[in-house]
């Protein structure tokens, strides 16, 4: 953790709720403060409107570097979690929430794991994902019904995620998880935040005014997207779900991903298209397992078993 977030926390200590996060507050946020070199937006031309968009897009990366340090240490606690048999949680309202439901909606497919492992709670539920429902996250006894539900430990780690760093329903879920024994992170788009300082570890990624002032599914939206890309990608590379930087656990439901797991064997195991191909069907369709037979010269059963003692691990299941 860094000072600034030390400091945060420090200070929030004892600190009393009321007015925390209040309407009175929400102009003196960074992400809330008009941006003045897209004042006059309305008054600009496509392609001005594009560029300003594109320069403005340019400066979420750097805010994201600033970050690195905590963004990896959230990484190696994922990867704890995941590796005693716990889970990551994702909780967010609004685009934030619909942000997560995406990032984990997209580990079982790109890396294999179980549905279960990788989870999201977002404000208003499944139907706010296509629906605004915003409405529910000014609801803290909501964050708290919903997180509870899926009974938060200490083995798992819960990520909440705000770019105002205010929303109650996800101060309140991440405040719950961690009085569980969760551990507990942060992604917020200002400092100094009430949802900084509930979580153990702050993310902040200080991207400035919005274009369109207060339209965090803009810069803000981009850097909460980027920061769980590398969470999850980060972690499950890991634990072993990736070999080298292919998609070995990609799963094979319909003809490009068909494609993509032969071309994927080929370039792993150094084995031409029939080769990957047959050994994918007697691996029973899966690339991890028709893998670790090719590198170890080992059967389906064989390899299956390497897998499951080491956790899934491709390359040290393949490197015995």
């Amino acid at each position: 953790m860094n000072a600034r977030s030390q400091a945060n926390k420090v200070a929030g200590q004892g600190a009393t709720r009321r007015g925390a996060g209040a309407p009175e507050n929400l102009a003196q946020l960074t992400t809330e403060r008009q941006n003045e070199t897209a004042r006059d937006l309305d008054t600009r031309s496509a392609l001005e409107i594009a560029e300003i968009m594109n320069a403005e897009d340019a400066k979420v990366p750097q805010a994201i570097a600033r970050a690195l340090p905590q963004i990896a240490a959230v990484i190696d606690a994922i990867v704890e979690a995941l590796g005693r048999g716990g889970r990551l949680i994702y909780v967010g309202a609004g685009t934030s929430g619909r942000i997560a439901a995406l990032d984990a909606s997209e580990c079982p497919p790109t890396f294999g794991i179980a549905p279960e492992r990788v989870q999201y709670v977002i404000a208003g539920g499944e139907r706010a994902l296509g629906r605004a429902a915003e409405f529910n996250e000014d609801s803290r006894q909501a964050g708290e019904k919903d997180i509870a539900r899926l009974k938060p430990g200490r083995r798992d780690v819960v990520v909440g995620i705000a770019a105002s760093g205010r929303t109650p329903y996800t101060i309140a879920a991440v405040e719950y998880a961690r009085r569980r024994g969760a551990k507990t992170t942060a992604v917020v788009c200002n400092p100094a935040s009430e949802l900084g300082r509930a979580a153990e570890i702050e993310i902040v990624a200080e991207v400035g005014p919005e274009v369109i002032s207060g339209s965090t599914r803009l810069k803000a939206g981009t850097a909460q997207k980027l920061i769980l890309n590398m969470l999850t990608t980060g972690a499950m590379t890991r634990l072993g779900y990736v070999y080298g930087n292919l998609m070995i656990n990609v799963s094979m439901k319909n003809e490009k991903l068909n494609a993509r797991a032969a071309t994927v064997l080929e370039r792993a195991a150094g084995v031409d298209r029939p080769t990957a191909e047959a050994t994918l069907e007697k691996a029973g369709r899966s690339v991890a397992v028709a893998l670790v037979m090719l590198k170890a010269g080992v059967s389906r059963r064989e390899a299956t078993q390497r897998l499951k003692k080491t956790n899934g691990n491709v390359r040290r299941a393949a490197e015995g």
